[in-house]
Protein backbone atom coordinates (compact mmCIF):
# COMPACT_ATOMS: atom_id res chain seq x y z
CA UNK A 1 0.00 0.00 0.00
CA UNK A 2 1.43 3.38 -0.98
CA UNK A 3 2.19 5.99 1.57
CA UNK A 4 -0.44 8.22 0.06
CA UNK A 5 -3.17 5.80 0.94
CA UNK A 6 -5.45 7.30 3.55
CA UNK A 7 -5.76 5.23 6.73
CA UNK A 8 -9.25 5.10 8.19
CA UNK A 9 -9.58 6.99 11.47
CA UNK A 10 -6.20 8.69 11.09
CA UNK A 11 -7.63 12.08 10.23
CA UNK A 12 -9.99 11.94 13.21
CA UNK A 13 -7.15 11.05 15.57
CA UNK A 14 -5.05 13.89 14.17
CA UNK A 15 -7.91 16.31 14.73
CA UNK A 16 -8.29 15.16 18.31
CA UNK A 17 -4.55 15.60 18.91
CA UNK A 18 -4.53 19.08 17.44
CA UNK A 19 -7.56 20.00 19.55
CA UNK A 20 -5.65 19.37 22.76
CA UNK A 21 -3.65 22.17 24.36
CA UNK A 22 -0.05 22.02 25.47
CA UNK A 23 -0.94 20.62 28.91
CA UNK A 24 -2.86 17.71 27.41
CA UNK A 25 -6.32 18.99 28.33
CA UNK A 26 -8.97 18.39 25.69
CA UNK A 27 -10.91 21.34 24.39
CA UNK A 28 -14.47 21.22 23.24
CA UNK A 29 -15.68 22.87 20.09
CA UNK A 30 -17.09 25.87 22.01
CA UNK A 31 -13.77 26.30 23.83
CA UNK A 32 -11.85 26.16 20.54
CA UNK A 33 -14.04 28.82 19.01
CA UNK A 34 -13.74 31.03 22.08
CA UNK A 35 -9.94 31.00 22.28
CA UNK A 36 -9.28 33.25 19.29
CA UNK A 37 -11.39 36.29 20.25
CA UNK A 38 -9.94 36.21 23.80
CA UNK A 39 -6.54 37.19 22.43
CA UNK A 40 -8.11 40.14 20.64
CA UNK A 41 -9.78 41.30 23.85
CA UNK A 42 -6.47 41.12 25.72
CA UNK A 43 -4.75 43.15 23.01
CA UNK A 44 -7.46 45.80 23.06
CA UNK A 45 -7.42 46.01 26.87
CA UNK A 46 -3.63 46.28 26.95
CA UNK A 47 -3.78 49.01 24.32
CA UNK A 48 -6.45 50.89 26.28
CA UNK A 49 -4.35 50.73 29.46
CA UNK A 50 -1.08 51.62 27.73
CA UNK A 51 -1.97 55.03 26.32
CA UNK A 52 -2.62 56.70 29.71
CA UNK A 53 0.72 55.38 30.91
CA UNK A 54 2.34 56.72 27.75
CA UNK A 55 0.81 60.16 28.34
CA UNK A 56 1.98 60.19 31.96
CA UNK A 57 5.46 59.16 30.90
CA UNK A 58 5.55 61.88 28.24
CA UNK A 59 4.52 64.51 30.81
CA UNK A 60 7.20 63.28 33.22
CA UNK A 61 9.84 63.47 30.51
CA UNK A 62 8.72 67.00 29.66
CA UNK A 63 8.82 68.19 33.26
CA UNK A 64 12.20 66.55 33.88
CA UNK A 65 13.91 69.01 31.53
CA UNK A 66 15.79 71.83 33.27
CA UNK A 67 13.96 74.62 31.41
CA UNK A 68 10.52 72.98 31.33
CA UNK A 69 8.90 75.58 33.61
CA UNK A 70 10.37 78.46 31.61
CA UNK A 71 9.17 77.12 28.27
CA UNK A 72 5.71 76.33 29.64
CA UNK A 73 5.29 79.86 30.99
CA UNK A 74 6.27 81.29 27.59
CA UNK A 75 3.81 78.97 25.84
CA UNK A 76 0.88 79.71 28.14
CA UNK A 77 1.52 83.47 28.00
CA UNK A 78 1.56 83.35 24.19
CA UNK A 79 -1.58 81.20 23.93
CA UNK A 80 -3.60 83.31 26.37
CA UNK A 81 -2.52 86.59 24.76
CA UNK A 82 -3.34 85.51 21.21
CA UNK A 83 -6.60 83.86 22.24
CA UNK A 84 -7.57 86.96 24.21
CA UNK A 85 -6.94 89.25 21.23
CA UNK A 86 -9.10 87.05 19.00
CA UNK A 87 -11.96 86.98 21.49
CA UNK A 88 -11.77 90.73 22.16
CA UNK A 89 -12.07 91.36 18.44
CA UNK A 90 -15.07 89.06 18.22
CA UNK A 91 -16.83 90.34 21.35
CA UNK A 92 -16.24 94.09 20.82
CA UNK A 93 -16.89 94.40 17.09
CA UNK A 94 -20.62 95.14 17.37
CA UNK A 95 -20.36 97.58 20.29
CA UNK A 96 -17.40 99.33 18.74
CA UNK A 97 -19.20 99.80 15.46
CA UNK A 98 -22.34 101.11 17.16
CA UNK A 99 -20.40 103.66 19.26
CA UNK A 100 -17.42 104.73 17.15
CA UNK A 101 -18.31 103.46 13.69
CA UNK A 102 -15.38 101.02 13.65
CA UNK A 103 -15.35 97.35 14.60
CA UNK A 104 -11.60 97.45 15.30
CA UNK A 105 -11.34 100.36 17.76
CA UNK A 106 -11.24 98.37 21.01
CA UNK A 107 -9.21 95.64 19.36
CA UNK A 108 -6.55 98.17 18.26
CA UNK A 109 -6.29 99.54 21.81
CA UNK A 110 -6.00 96.03 23.22
CA UNK A 111 -3.31 95.21 20.66
CA UNK A 112 -1.29 98.27 21.68
CA UNK A 113 -1.40 97.31 25.35
CA UNK A 114 -0.57 93.69 24.47
CA UNK A 115 2.56 94.88 22.64
CA UNK A 116 3.47 97.07 25.62
CA UNK A 117 2.86 94.06 27.85
CA UNK A 118 5.26 91.98 25.77
CA UNK A 119 7.85 94.71 26.22
CA UNK A 120 7.21 94.59 29.98
CA UNK A 121 7.47 90.79 29.87
CA UNK A 122 10.88 91.06 28.20
CA UNK A 123 12.11 93.74 30.62
CA UNK A 124 11.10 91.67 33.65
CA UNK A 125 12.75 88.64 32.09
CA UNK A 126 16.07 90.45 31.67
CA UNK A 127 16.00 92.38 34.93
CA UNK A 128 18.44 90.98 37.52
CA UNK A 129 16.85 89.85 40.76
CA UNK A 130 19.05 92.10 42.87
CA UNK A 131 18.12 95.18 40.83
CA UNK A 132 14.45 94.19 41.03
CA UNK A 133 14.62 94.09 44.81
CA UNK A 134 16.29 97.48 44.93
CA UNK A 135 13.53 98.97 42.78
CA UNK A 136 10.72 97.41 44.87
CA UNK A 137 10.30 100.21 47.42
CA UNK A 138 10.49 103.11 44.91
CA UNK A 139 8.01 101.31 42.68
CA UNK A 140 5.59 100.95 45.58
CA UNK A 141 5.92 104.62 46.47
CA UNK A 142 5.33 105.77 42.88
CA UNK A 143 2.23 103.62 42.37
CA UNK A 144 0.75 104.74 45.71
CA UNK A 145 1.26 108.38 44.73
CA UNK A 146 -0.46 107.68 41.40
CA UNK A 147 -3.42 106.23 43.31
CA UNK A 148 -3.69 109.48 45.23
CA UNK A 149 -3.31 111.67 42.12
CA UNK A 150 -6.04 109.88 40.19
CA UNK A 151 -8.58 111.05 42.80
CA UNK A 152 -7.89 114.73 42.09
CA UNK A 153 -10.40 116.29 39.68
CA UNK A 154 -8.70 117.49 36.52
CA UNK A 155 -5.96 114.84 36.79
CA UNK A 156 -8.01 111.65 37.01
CA UNK A 157 -10.72 110.95 34.46
CA UNK A 158 -14.29 110.44 35.67
CA UNK A 159 -16.11 107.67 33.80
CA UNK A 160 -19.30 105.83 34.78
CA UNK A 161 -19.29 107.38 38.23
CA UNK A 162 -15.72 106.32 39.08
CA UNK A 163 -12.43 108.19 38.91
CA UNK A 164 -9.92 105.44 38.16
CA UNK A 165 -7.98 106.35 35.00
CA UNK A 166 -5.35 108.65 33.59
CA UNK A 167 -5.65 109.46 29.90
CA UNK A 168 -2.17 109.59 28.36
CA UNK A 169 -1.90 109.98 24.60
CA UNK A 170 -5.42 108.74 24.09
CA UNK A 171 -4.79 105.60 26.16
CA UNK A 172 -6.40 105.02 29.56
CA UNK A 173 -4.02 103.90 32.30
CA UNK A 174 -5.40 102.50 35.56
CA UNK A 175 -2.93 102.92 38.47
CA UNK A 176 -4.82 100.42 40.63
CA UNK A 177 -3.64 97.70 38.23
CA UNK A 178 -0.03 98.88 38.41
CA UNK A 179 -0.05 98.74 42.21
CA UNK A 180 -0.69 94.98 42.06
CA UNK A 181 2.74 94.33 40.55
CA UNK A 182 4.40 96.77 42.92
CA UNK A 183 2.78 95.17 45.97
CA UNK A 184 3.77 91.64 44.90
CA UNK A 185 7.42 92.64 44.42
CA UNK A 186 7.72 94.93 47.45
CA UNK A 187 5.88 92.59 49.81
CA UNK A 188 8.02 89.63 48.80
CA UNK A 189 11.19 91.71 49.21
CA UNK A 190 10.07 92.93 52.63
CA UNK A 191 9.16 89.51 54.01
CA UNK A 192 12.22 87.84 52.49
CA UNK A 193 14.46 90.46 54.09
CA UNK A 194 12.83 89.79 57.47
CA UNK A 195 12.75 86.05 57.01
CA UNK A 196 13.28 84.29 60.29
CA UNK A 197 12.02 81.15 61.96
CA UNK A 198 9.21 81.83 64.42
CA UNK A 199 8.98 85.45 63.32
CA UNK A 200 6.76 87.63 65.45
CA UNK A 201 3.50 89.08 64.23
CA UNK A 202 5.02 92.54 64.25
CA UNK A 203 7.69 91.43 61.79
CA UNK A 204 5.14 89.86 59.47
CA UNK A 205 2.43 92.51 59.57
CA UNK A 206 4.29 95.83 59.79
CA UNK A 207 4.62 97.72 57.50
CA UNK A 208 3.01 95.39 54.95
CA UNK A 209 -0.53 95.50 56.32
CA UNK A 210 -0.64 99.28 57.01
CA UNK A 211 0.59 100.05 53.48
CA UNK A 212 -1.92 97.60 52.01
CA UNK A 213 -4.71 99.23 54.03
CA UNK A 214 -3.69 102.65 52.69
CA UNK A 215 -3.77 101.28 49.15
CA UNK A 216 -7.19 99.72 49.73
CA UNK A 217 -8.51 103.01 51.14
CA UNK A 218 -7.36 104.93 48.05
CA UNK A 219 -8.92 102.32 45.76
CA UNK A 220 -12.22 102.35 47.66
CA UNK A 221 -12.39 106.12 47.22
CA UNK A 222 -12.37 105.71 43.41
CA UNK A 223 -14.57 103.51 44.03
CA UNK A 224 -13.36 100.06 42.91
CA UNK A 225 -14.35 97.13 45.11
CA UNK A 226 -13.08 94.41 42.73
CA UNK A 227 -9.49 95.70 42.82
CA UNK A 228 -9.75 96.01 46.61
CA UNK A 229 -10.56 92.30 46.73
CA UNK A 230 -7.50 91.48 44.62
CA UNK A 231 -5.27 93.55 46.93
CA UNK A 232 -6.62 91.55 49.87
CA UNK A 233 -5.86 88.33 47.96
CA UNK A 234 -2.27 89.48 47.40
CA UNK A 235 -1.69 90.31 51.07
CA UNK A 236 -3.38 87.12 52.28
CA UNK A 237 -1.37 84.86 49.97
CA UNK A 238 1.88 86.59 50.88
CA UNK A 239 1.30 86.31 54.62
CA UNK A 240 0.29 82.67 54.28
CA UNK A 241 3.45 81.75 52.39
CA UNK A 242 5.51 83.80 54.85
CA UNK A 243 4.32 81.55 57.69
CA UNK A 244 1.53 83.48 59.40
CA UNK A 245 -0.11 81.29 62.08
CA UNK A 246 -3.28 79.60 60.92
CA UNK A 247 -5.47 81.09 63.64
CA UNK A 248 -4.29 84.61 62.89
CA UNK A 249 -4.69 84.01 59.16
CA UNK A 250 -8.26 82.77 59.59
CA UNK A 251 -9.03 85.77 61.78
CA UNK A 252 -7.76 88.18 59.16
CA UNK A 253 -9.67 86.30 56.45
CA UNK A 254 -12.90 86.52 58.43
CA UNK A 255 -12.42 90.24 59.10
CA UNK A 256 -11.61 90.89 55.43
CA UNK A 257 -14.66 88.97 54.27
CA UNK A 258 -16.88 90.91 56.68
CA UNK A 259 -15.49 94.23 55.41
CA UNK A 260 -16.02 93.18 51.79
CA UNK A 261 -19.64 92.20 52.49
CA UNK A 262 -20.21 95.49 54.31
CA UNK A 263 -18.79 97.50 51.39
CA UNK A 264 -20.90 95.50 48.97
CA UNK A 265 -24.08 96.22 50.90
CA UNK A 266 -23.38 99.92 51.41
CA UNK A 267 -23.50 100.86 47.71
CA UNK A 268 -26.87 100.50 46.02
CA UNK A 269 -25.95 98.68 42.83
CA UNK A 270 -23.59 96.34 44.68
CA UNK A 271 -26.22 95.34 47.23
CA UNK A 272 -28.71 94.71 44.45
CA UNK A 273 -26.25 92.36 42.75
CA UNK A 274 -25.67 90.44 45.97
CA UNK A 275 -29.38 90.21 46.79
CA UNK A 276 -30.14 89.15 43.22
CA UNK A 277 -27.55 86.38 43.52
CA UNK A 278 -29.06 85.22 46.81
CA UNK A 279 -32.53 85.20 45.26
CA UNK A 280 -33.95 87.99 47.40
CA UNK A 281 -34.56 90.15 44.31
CA UNK A 282 -36.23 88.72 41.22
CA UNK A 283 -35.61 91.47 38.69
CA UNK A 284 -34.51 89.96 35.36
CA UNK A 285 -34.51 93.38 33.71
CA UNK A 286 -32.65 95.12 36.53
CA UNK A 287 -29.98 93.82 38.92
CA UNK A 288 -30.08 90.27 37.54
CA UNK A 289 -30.11 91.21 33.85
CA UNK A 290 -26.40 90.80 33.19
CA UNK A 291 -26.06 87.44 34.93
CA UNK A 292 -29.21 86.13 33.25
CA UNK A 293 -27.99 87.12 29.77
CA UNK A 294 -24.67 85.43 30.45
CA UNK A 295 -26.53 82.22 31.32
CA UNK A 296 -28.52 82.47 28.09
CA UNK A 297 -25.31 82.88 26.10
CA UNK A 298 -23.72 79.82 27.68
CA UNK A 299 -26.87 77.78 27.08
CA UNK A 300 -26.97 78.89 23.45
CA UNK A 301 -23.39 77.70 22.91
CA UNK A 302 -23.99 74.11 23.95
CA UNK A 303 -21.07 71.71 23.61
CA UNK A 304 -19.46 72.85 20.35
CA UNK A 305 -20.64 76.48 20.17
CA UNK A 306 -22.28 78.48 17.40
CA UNK A 307 -18.98 79.35 15.74
CA UNK A 308 -16.33 82.02 16.15
CA UNK A 309 -17.80 85.46 15.61
CA UNK A 310 -21.40 84.18 15.51
CA UNK A 311 -22.45 85.19 19.02
CA UNK A 312 -25.89 86.70 19.50
CA UNK A 313 -25.35 88.01 23.02
CA UNK A 314 -22.78 90.55 21.85
CA UNK A 315 -25.46 92.34 19.80
CA UNK A 316 -26.12 94.61 22.81
CA UNK A 317 -27.95 91.87 24.71
CA UNK A 318 -25.09 91.28 27.17
CA UNK A 319 -23.50 94.42 28.67
CA UNK A 320 -19.69 94.42 28.93
CA UNK A 321 -19.49 91.38 26.70
CA UNK A 322 -15.90 92.23 25.75
CA UNK A 323 -14.77 92.87 29.31
CA UNK A 324 -16.19 91.29 32.47
CA UNK A 325 -18.38 88.73 30.67
CA UNK A 326 -16.11 87.67 27.83
CA UNK A 327 -16.16 84.10 29.16
CA UNK A 328 -19.88 83.98 28.26
CA UNK A 329 -18.97 84.90 24.66
CA UNK A 330 -16.30 82.20 24.66
CA UNK A 331 -18.85 79.66 25.88
CA UNK A 332 -21.39 80.75 23.27
CA UNK A 333 -19.07 80.82 20.26
CA UNK A 334 -16.77 77.91 21.17
CA UNK A 335 -19.11 75.96 23.43
CA UNK A 336 -18.25 73.81 26.40
CA UNK A 337 -15.01 72.76 24.71
CA UNK A 338 -13.78 76.36 24.50
CA UNK A 339 -14.69 77.03 28.12
CA UNK A 340 -12.89 73.90 29.31
CA UNK A 341 -9.85 74.91 27.27
CA UNK A 342 -9.67 78.22 29.15
CA UNK A 343 -10.03 76.46 32.50
CA UNK A 344 -7.30 73.95 31.58
CA UNK A 345 -4.89 76.71 30.54
CA UNK A 346 -5.29 78.54 33.85
CA UNK A 347 -5.02 75.26 35.78
CA UNK A 348 -1.72 74.50 34.00
CA UNK A 349 -0.54 78.03 34.77
CA UNK A 350 -1.33 77.50 38.46
CA UNK A 351 0.55 74.18 38.49
CA UNK A 352 3.62 75.65 36.80
CA UNK A 353 3.59 78.72 39.04
CA UNK A 354 3.54 76.67 42.23
CA UNK A 355 6.16 74.35 40.75
CA UNK A 356 8.48 77.30 40.20
CA UNK A 357 7.85 78.53 43.75
CA UNK A 358 8.63 75.14 45.26
CA UNK A 359 11.81 74.67 43.22
CA UNK A 360 13.14 78.18 43.95
CA UNK A 361 15.83 78.49 46.63
CA UNK A 362 15.64 82.28 46.84
CA UNK A 363 13.07 83.26 49.52
CA UNK A 364 12.21 86.41 47.57
CA UNK A 365 11.44 84.49 44.37
CA UNK A 366 9.51 81.87 46.32
CA UNK A 367 7.22 84.44 47.92
CA UNK A 368 6.80 86.49 44.76
CA UNK A 369 6.00 83.59 42.41
CA UNK A 370 3.59 81.99 44.87
CA UNK A 371 1.72 85.26 45.35
CA UNK A 372 1.55 86.04 41.63
CA UNK A 373 0.27 82.54 40.89
CA UNK A 374 -2.48 82.85 43.51
CA UNK A 375 -3.44 86.31 42.22
CA UNK A 376 -3.79 85.36 38.54
CA UNK A 377 -5.52 82.06 39.28
CA UNK A 378 -7.93 83.63 41.80
CA UNK A 379 -8.89 86.39 39.36
CA UNK A 380 -9.55 83.85 36.61
CA UNK A 381 -11.72 81.53 38.66
CA UNK A 382 -13.64 84.35 40.37
CA UNK A 383 -14.50 85.74 36.94
CA UNK A 384 -15.54 82.34 35.62
CA UNK A 385 -17.47 81.71 38.83
CA UNK A 386 -19.72 84.75 38.57
CA UNK A 387 -20.21 84.32 34.81
CA UNK A 388 -21.57 80.79 35.27
CA UNK A 389 -23.63 81.84 38.30
CA UNK A 390 -21.64 80.36 41.19
CA UNK A 391 -20.62 83.74 42.64
CA UNK A 392 -22.15 87.23 42.75
CA UNK A 393 -20.97 89.63 40.08
CA UNK A 394 -17.82 91.41 41.29
CA UNK A 395 -16.33 92.98 38.15
CA UNK A 396 -12.97 91.16 38.34
CA UNK A 397 -11.63 90.67 34.83
CA UNK A 398 -10.45 87.46 33.20
CA UNK A 399 -6.66 87.84 32.93
CA UNK A 400 -5.35 88.32 29.35
CA UNK A 401 -8.76 87.53 27.89
CA UNK A 402 -10.92 90.46 28.98
CA UNK A 403 -10.55 93.81 27.22
CA UNK A 404 -8.52 95.93 29.61
CA UNK A 405 -5.30 97.56 28.53
CA UNK A 406 -3.62 98.14 31.89
CA UNK A 407 -4.73 94.73 33.16
CA UNK A 408 -3.16 93.02 30.14
CA UNK A 409 0.04 95.01 30.62
CA UNK A 410 0.37 94.11 34.31
CA UNK A 411 -0.49 90.42 33.87
CA UNK A 412 2.13 90.04 31.15
CA UNK A 413 4.66 91.77 33.40
CA UNK A 414 3.78 89.29 36.18
CA UNK A 415 4.24 86.38 33.80
CA UNK A 416 7.63 87.84 32.89
CA UNK A 417 8.53 87.70 36.59
CA UNK A 418 7.41 84.06 36.68
CA UNK A 419 9.55 83.27 33.62
CA UNK A 420 12.54 84.99 35.23
CA UNK A 421 12.05 82.93 38.40
CA UNK A 422 11.85 79.79 36.27
CA UNK A 423 15.25 80.61 34.75
CA UNK A 424 16.65 80.93 38.29
CA UNK A 425 15.73 77.40 39.33
CA UNK A 426 18.89 75.50 40.38
CA UNK A 427 18.64 73.01 37.52
CA UNK A 428 17.98 75.79 35.00
CA UNK A 429 20.93 77.82 36.29
CA UNK A 430 23.21 74.79 35.98
CA UNK A 431 21.98 74.01 32.46
CA UNK A 432 22.31 77.61 31.24
CA UNK A 433 25.75 78.10 32.80
CA UNK A 434 27.29 74.91 31.45
CA UNK A 435 25.65 74.62 28.04
CA UNK A 436 25.08 76.98 25.15
CA UNK A 437 21.87 79.04 25.11
CA UNK A 438 19.12 77.74 22.89
CA UNK A 439 17.80 79.35 19.78
CA UNK A 440 15.23 81.35 21.75
CA UNK A 441 17.84 82.52 24.24
CA UNK A 442 20.20 83.68 21.51
CA UNK A 443 17.37 85.49 19.74
CA UNK A 444 16.23 87.25 22.93
CA UNK A 445 19.83 87.92 24.05
CA UNK A 446 19.04 86.89 27.60
CA UNK A 447 21.86 87.04 30.15
CA UNK A 448 22.80 83.93 32.06
CA UNK A 449 20.98 83.72 35.41
CA UNK A 450 23.05 84.28 38.53
CA UNK A 451 22.91 81.50 41.16
CA UNK A 452 21.30 82.47 44.43
CA UNK A 453 23.65 83.35 47.25
CA UNK A 454 22.35 84.43 50.64
CA UNK A 455 23.16 87.94 51.73
CA UNK A 456 25.55 88.59 54.58
CA UNK A 457 22.66 89.39 56.90
CA UNK A 458 20.88 86.11 56.07
CA UNK A 459 24.06 84.07 56.46
CA UNK A 460 24.89 85.76 59.77
CA UNK A 461 21.34 85.23 61.04
CA UNK A 462 21.50 81.52 60.21
CA UNK A 463 24.88 81.12 61.90
CA UNK A 464 23.64 82.85 65.05
CA UNK A 465 20.52 80.71 65.09
CA UNK A 466 22.57 77.55 64.78
CA UNK A 467 24.84 78.55 67.65
CA UNK A 468 21.93 78.81 70.06
CA UNK A 469 21.99 75.87 72.49
CA UNK A 470 18.22 75.39 72.31
CA UNK A 471 18.58 74.83 68.58
CA UNK A 472 21.41 72.36 69.13
CA UNK A 473 19.32 70.15 71.42
CA UNK A 474 16.47 69.85 68.92
CA UNK A 475 16.94 66.83 66.62
CA UNK A 476 17.16 67.44 62.90
CA UNK A 477 13.64 67.49 61.40
CA UNK A 478 12.57 65.29 58.54
CA UNK A 479 12.62 66.66 55.01
CA UNK A 480 9.56 68.91 54.61
CA UNK A 481 6.99 68.42 51.91
CA UNK A 482 6.86 70.61 48.84
CA UNK A 483 3.92 72.62 50.19
CA UNK A 484 5.72 73.14 53.51
CA UNK A 485 8.85 74.28 51.67
CA UNK A 486 6.73 76.71 49.66
CA UNK A 487 5.19 78.20 52.80
CA UNK A 488 8.09 78.09 55.26
CA UNK A 489 11.09 77.98 52.94
CA UNK A 490 14.43 76.21 53.13
CA UNK A 491 17.75 77.21 54.67
CA UNK A 492 19.52 79.97 52.80
CA UNK A 493 22.52 77.73 52.20
CA UNK A 494 20.39 75.39 50.07
CA UNK A 495 21.59 75.17 46.50
CA UNK A 496 19.31 72.37 45.31
CA UNK A 497 15.76 71.26 45.63
CA UNK A 498 16.12 69.55 49.01
CA UNK A 499 16.93 71.47 52.20
CA UNK A 500 20.39 71.15 53.66
CA UNK A 501 20.62 69.36 56.99
CA UNK A 502 23.37 70.92 59.03
CA UNK A 503 24.94 69.01 61.93
CA UNK A 504 24.25 70.19 65.44
CA UNK A 505 26.99 72.57 66.57
CA UNK A 506 29.20 71.67 69.48
CA UNK A 507 29.49 73.81 72.56
CA UNK A 508 32.12 76.50 72.20
CA UNK A 509 33.85 78.94 74.51
CA UNK A 510 32.11 82.31 74.16
CA UNK A 511 33.85 85.05 72.28
CA UNK A 512 35.26 88.10 74.01
CA UNK A 513 33.32 90.46 71.75
CA UNK A 514 29.79 91.57 72.55
CA UNK A 515 27.07 89.20 71.39
CA UNK A 516 23.77 90.46 69.98
CA UNK A 517 20.72 89.32 71.91
CA UNK A 518 17.78 87.75 70.12
CA UNK A 519 15.10 90.19 71.25
CA UNK A 520 12.26 87.69 70.63
CA UNK A 521 13.46 85.10 73.16
CA UNK A 522 15.90 87.05 75.32
CA UNK A 523 18.74 84.59 74.71
CA UNK A 524 22.31 85.60 74.08
CA UNK A 525 24.84 83.54 72.20
CA UNK A 526 25.56 81.43 75.30
CA UNK A 527 22.00 80.59 76.23
CA UNK A 528 21.72 82.76 79.37
CA UNK A 529 18.25 84.29 79.62
CA UNK A 530 18.02 87.99 80.26
CA UNK A 531 16.93 88.63 83.84
CA UNK A 532 17.73 85.06 84.96
CA UNK A 533 20.00 84.43 87.98
CA UNK A 534 23.66 84.70 87.03
CA UNK A 535 25.47 81.37 87.50
CA UNK A 536 28.38 81.39 89.95
CA UNK A 537 31.86 81.85 88.63
CA UNK A 538 33.49 78.48 88.26
CA UNK A 539 37.10 77.66 88.97
CA UNK A 540 39.27 78.39 85.99
CA UNK A 541 42.12 76.20 87.09
CA UNK A 542 42.81 72.60 86.21
CA UNK A 543 40.91 72.48 82.97
CA UNK A 544 42.03 73.29 79.48
CA UNK A 545 40.17 74.81 76.61
CA UNK A 546 38.85 71.44 75.51
CA UNK A 547 37.43 70.74 78.93
CA UNK A 548 35.72 74.10 78.97
CA UNK A 549 34.24 73.37 75.57
CA UNK A 550 32.81 70.09 76.75
CA UNK A 551 31.55 71.26 80.12
CA UNK A 552 30.08 74.52 78.90
CA UNK A 553 30.99 78.14 79.49
CA UNK A 554 33.36 78.90 82.41
CA UNK A 555 32.87 82.67 82.24
CA UNK A 556 30.29 84.81 83.91
CA UNK A 557 28.05 86.94 81.66
CA UNK A 558 26.43 90.10 82.94
CA UNK A 559 24.07 92.45 81.15
CA UNK A 560 26.07 95.42 79.84
CA UNK A 561 23.31 97.22 78.01
CA UNK A 562 19.85 96.95 76.56
CA UNK A 563 20.67 94.79 73.58
CA UNK A 564 24.18 93.41 74.18
CA UNK A 565 25.88 91.18 76.66
CA UNK A 566 29.48 91.46 77.75
CA UNK A 567 31.79 89.21 79.64
CA UNK A 568 33.34 90.21 82.96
Amino acid sequence: MSSSTEVPGRSSRTAKQTSTNQTGTKLTGKQRTSTQPTTGKKDSSSASTSWPAAVVEAVRNLLSRPLASYHLILTIAFLLTVFGLVMVLSASSVEGYSKDGSSYGLFATQMIFALLGLVGFYVMLRLPVRLLRRAAAPLMVVTTVLLALVLIPGIGTLSQGARRWFVIGGLSVQPSELVKVALCVWGAHLLASRRRDNASLKELLIPLVPVAMLVCLLIILEPNLSTTITIAIIVGAMLWFAGLPVKVFLTFAAVGTAIAVLLALVEGYRSQRVLSFLGSIDDPQGAGYQARQATYALANGGVFGVGLGQSRAKWNYLPNAHNDFIFAIIGEELGLIGGLLVVILFAILAFIGFRIAVRSVDPFLRLMTGTITVLITAQAFINIGYVIGLLPVTGIQLPLLSAGGTSTLTVLAMLGLLASAARHEPEAVAALSTGEPGRLGRWLRLPAPVPYRPTRADALRDRLDQRRPDRARVPAPAAPSRWARLRHGTPTEAVGREPVRRPAPTARTPRTAAVRVDYRTGYSGTGTRRGAPVPPRSNRGGGGASDAGRAGSTHQWRPAGRSTWSRH
